[in-house]
């Protein structure tokens, strides 16, 4: 029988991972692909982490730089100048809250828990900044390990597998083998959706999701608004939101164990039918 972590070690807290929980998204971006999930000043950023939390998030994931395709890669400093005074204000006014550093880059990770976050968000895997992941066995947090084709600005040119989530199993397997023998406890996988994948690899993962529960840690799934729904749609992220939940639910039934999203209360509500429809009387 597989092991299955039920809870994460977040520097000291313990966040039980035992049912789903839901991770939101905070862009402290002008440009991520979202409009509605960036904000601009401090008053906006609280008021969207209240509701965020209020509507049941477990955690608060701070992104300071877009990783939309075609987005360029911002310098170290202007990432910094972004999600660390939004760190610090969300630990002031939410002292509890658990929150996630979505961040390529060791420093800002470094900086960012120092500031109060508690998690390391990486769609790069440690592929864009080498110093990452001796950094988080260090900081002894909670690692996201993300797959991702290429980077932001490239992704999208046509990305080809023979075997996507084959492929994508083989890279786990030698990051986690890394990161294990670095002294990380925590690694969660997520396979990365829209990062160097087309619609059709998209689905294909979606599917086979519950092949990567055999490494032991716990699935991510960041499907929210994103184009394999809308394009899939006919629509835009703006009115994807219908077919996030649709997606959410699959990879529920596929083991994810946190969807992150930019709709908290309706991946709340999406969590809760899976329970139900996964009791036993």
């Amino acid at each position: 029988m597989l092991y299955e972590p039920t809870t994460l070690n977040c520097g000291g807290k313990i966040l039980d991972i035992s049912t789903p929980i839901v991770m939101s998204i905070l862009n402290v971006t002008p440009d991520s692909f979202f409009a509605a999930s960036r904000v601009s000043d401090e008053n906006t950023l609280l008021r969207l982490a209240e509701r965020q939390i209020t509507e049941g998030a477990a955690v608060l994931d701070i992104g300071g730089m877009s990783s939309r395709p075609q987005a360029e890669i911002i310098s170290e400093a202007e990432e910094l100048r972004r999600v660390l005074p939004a760190i610090a204000a969300i630990i002031r006014r939410f002292p509890d809250a658990i929150l996630s550093i979505d961040t390529i880059r060791a420093r800002v990770a470094d900086e960012a828990i120092a500031a109060g976050a508690r998690l390391v968000n990486d769609i790069s895997a440690g592929n864009l900044d080498n110093r990452m992941f001796e950094t988080v066995a260090r900081l002894n947090v909670p690692y996201i390990l993300m797959h991702m084709k290429g980077e932001p600005k490239t992704m999208q040119h046509a990305p080809i597998y023979e075997d996507v989530a084959l492929e994508i199993l083989d890279f786990f397997i030698e990051k986690v083998g890394i990161l294990r023998g670095l002294g990380v406890r925590d690694v969660l996988l997520d396979v990365g959706f829209g990062f160097g994948k087309t619609t059709a690899h998209n689905f294909e993962l979606l599917r086979k999701l519950s092949v990567f529960i055999i490494l032991d840690c716990p699935i991510v799934a960041g499907l929210s608004r994103k184009g394999m729904i809308y394009r899939t749609l006919n629509t835009t992220a703006d009115h994807a939101l219908n077919g996030t939940t649709a997606a959410n639910m699959l990879a529920l039934l596929g083991g994810a164990k946190i969807l992150r999203v930019h709709d908290v209360r309706e991946a709340v509500e999406t969590i809760r039918i899976f329970e139900a429809y996964q009791a036993r009387t």
